[in-house]
C-alpha cells in the first residue's frame, strides 16, 4: 500500500469521525430542545401569560371548563375557549398595570372585537366537532381584565 492510500483512508476515517461526532452533538440539542416547551417569550409576553394563567384558574374555580388557549390563526389570536355548561366561551384576558386610558376591559374596542369575532368564526367548525359531537352550541364572548385591584370577569362582553 502507498503513502498516498494511506493519507486517503486515514483521511476517510477522520471525516466519518467528525460526521459522527456531529450527529451525536445535534441529537443531543434536540433532544435538550424538545424538553424546553416555551419560546423565548419578551417581557411582555411574559406578563400576558401570566395574566392568563391566573384568569385561566380563576374562571375554572368557577365552574368553566378549558378547552383551549391560544389558538391562532391569520385572522388574530383567541386567549382562552372553555365550556360554561354547555356555552361555547371565547375568552380574550386583557392585562394593564393601571386604570388610566379606561383600564384593561375598555381596551376591547370594536377592531379588537371584529378580530375575535372572526377567529372565533375560523376555529368554531373544528371545536363544534371536537368538543360539542357537531351541535353547535350557543356562544359567548367573555373579557377577563387583570388590573392592580384585581379580577375582572365580564360575561357577555359584546355581541357577535
Amino acid at each position: 500500500m502507498d503513502h498516498e492510500a494511506l493519507s486517503y483512508q486515514l483521511a476517510r476515517a477522520a471525516q466519518q469521525k467528525a460526521i459522527r461526532a456531529r450527529r451525536r452533538k445535534q441529537a443531543s440539542s434536540s433532544a435538550r430542545s424538545a424538553t424546553v416547551a416555551e419560546p423565548l417569550l419578551s417581557p411582555s409576553q411574559k406578563t400576558g401569560r401570566l395574566a392568563e394563567n391566573q384568569a385561566c384558574l380563576y374562571l375554572q374555580a368557577r365552574g368553566l371548563i378549558m378547552l383551549e388557549r391560544n389558538l391562532r390563526s391569520k385572522t388574530g389570536e383567541i386567549d382562552l375557549i372553555a365550556n360554561d355548561h354547555g356555552i361555547l366561551v371565547f375568552i380574550e384576558v386583557r392585562h394593564r398595570v393601571s386604570r388610566q386610558y379606561g383600564g384593561a376591559a375598555a381596551s376591547v374596542n370594536r377592531y379588537k372585537q371584529r378580530r375575535l369575532t372572526r377567529t372565533a368564526q375560523f376555529f368554531l367548525p373544528a371545536l363544534v366537532q371536537r368538543f360539542f359531537h357537531g351541535r353547535l352550541p350557543a356562544c359567548r364572548f367573555d373579557v377577563v381584565s387583570v388590573e392592580p385591584q384585581g379580577l375582572n370577569w365580564i360575561r357577555g362582553a359584546f355581541d357577535e
